[in-house]
């Protein structure tokens, strides 16, 4: 289940509010320009459907994405739970950073968490299938994918080099709570 929860950015440990309810998280959301979607696929997706074909299912959408937001690179990306190199990959998200363009991801199948700094706020967006976040451009983010993750992924670029991450410098990503 999609969840947010707001934190003052100085107080990690008391929730100013948390929320499974996607009209809620949405608005919440939007107040602070971020995009939270719900998708659904034109086909039944399993584990065995390419990547291709987890394009075609959601190209819908995925176009209407790139005429909005002049996005010019789409892939999808997995990780498989069980991976030896899991905590390394966890920890290469794991720092506030910010990036030139939107990051924009659709989660196909399993669940990530997206931490976004924004004013005097930290959001944690929980993203579940079906769910989509886009983080604008300049935002102060980091993310956490679990200590064993398993997700399957829709990537939306403006660029064609991919995610390419500036730090902030700020030790704030290591107070928050991260999955398990």
């Amino acid at each position: 289940m999609s969840q947010l929860t707001i934190f003052a950015d100085s107080d990690a440990n008391n929730a100013l509010l948390t929320s499974s309810d996607v009209q809620r998280i949405t608005a919440e959301l939007a107040k602070v320009n971020v995009r939270f979607e719900q998708w659904q696929a034109n086909t039944e997706i399993t584990e065995s459907t390419s990547n291709d074909d987890i394009l075609t299912a959601y190209n819908g959408d995925i176009e209407r994405l790139k005429q909005q937001g002049g996005y010019q690179t789409v892939d999808v990306i997995s990780l498989v739970k069980g991976n030896p190199d899991a905590a390394e990959l966890r920890k290469k998200f794991l720092f506030e950073h910010t990036h030139s363009e939107d990051e924009v991801r659709f989660f196909v199948k399993g669940q990530g968490l997206f931490c976004l700094h924004i004013g005097s706020k930290v959001y944690q967006v929980l993203c579940q299938q079906g769910d989509l976040i886009s983080v604008p451009k300049l935002t102060p983010h980091w993310f956490d994918m679990g200590s064993d993750p398993e997700f399957t992924a829709i990537r939306l670029f403006n660029n064609t080099e991919g995610w390419v991450a500036q730090s902030t410098e700020s030790p704030i990503a290591e107070q928050f709570p991260l999955l398990p």
